[in-house]
């Protein structure tokens, strides 16, 4: 069985062979660095899907190491604009950072009640583990580096529905610029998301919120502008 890796000193694949059996991707590279080439890098965590650490695209989509089963064959790269540090393992500062530009966190909290249905509304999107999936799989950043993206907005929407939270146009409006009206709502996060949350929907609802608090979606305006007008 062989494994195509990507090797950021030389920007090209190397090939390894693995013994025929199934085995974890994040097992293998393990392998593969410990057996094989000591130079290989890579980054690894919990190993049980839970922090989001040893995300990387094999044949092109997002998978978590830890939980993806090798496949004769596989090419295995580092995420989607994130910059490289070397071979698999990637900065996830500037993504990160999305979080802060997007306030997507409590403000001016407020007393409430919560129950049990308020609780799971918001359930999906407290699962987000931040292992940058949906950010490498946004086609977005190819042309728009400053876009917010999906965690940032998936996690704006669940900050945006909770009754604690008083002011929530100020969520609402932080999101406004390189953020909801941006996303072309191709679904390509909610494909990569290994927790199985909506960012696509999740955008599509702080599209809503946002025209009931006043915001106008700017694609639209630009549409209607120059269009002749007719005076009776």
């Amino acid at each position: 069985m062989t494994l195509n890796i990507l090797r950021s000193e030389i920007n090209s694949h190397q090939t390894y062979t693995l013994e025929e059996k199934e085995t974890t991707l994040l097992h293998a590279l393990s392998h593969i660095k410990t057996t094989h080439d000591a130079t290989l890098t890579f980054t690894e965590g919990c190993r049980a899907s839970v922090c989001g650490t040893c995300a990387v695209r094999v044949n092109g989509k997002e998978e978590l190491a830890c939980a993806y089963k090798v496949q004769d064959g596989d090419t295995v790269e580092p995420l989607n604009y994130h910059p490289v540090l070397r071979d698999l393992k990637v900065d996830k500062n500037k993504a990160k950072e999305t979080l802060v530009k997007s306030s997507a966190w409590l403000h001016d909290f407020q007393e409430a009640t919560l129950t049990h249905k308020d609780e799971k509304f918001t359930e999906t999107q407290t699962d987000c583990i931040l292992c940058n999936s949906c950010y490498s799989a946004c086609p977005v950043y190819a042309v728009m580096p400053d876009f917010l993206g999906p965690f940032a907005l998936t996690r704006a929407y669940r900050y945006s529905v909770d009754k604690r939270e008083e002011n929530v146009k100020g969520i609402l409006d932080n999101v406004q610029t390189n953020g909801v009206w941006d996303c072309t709502l191709c679904g390509e996060c909610t494909l990569a998301c290994p927790k199985g949350i909506d960012p696509k929907m999740d955008i599509m609802m702080l599209r809503s919120k946002s025209l009931q608090s006043g915001h106008s979606d700017p694609t639209l305006a630009q549409e209607n502008f120059g269009e002749p007008s007719f005076g009776f």
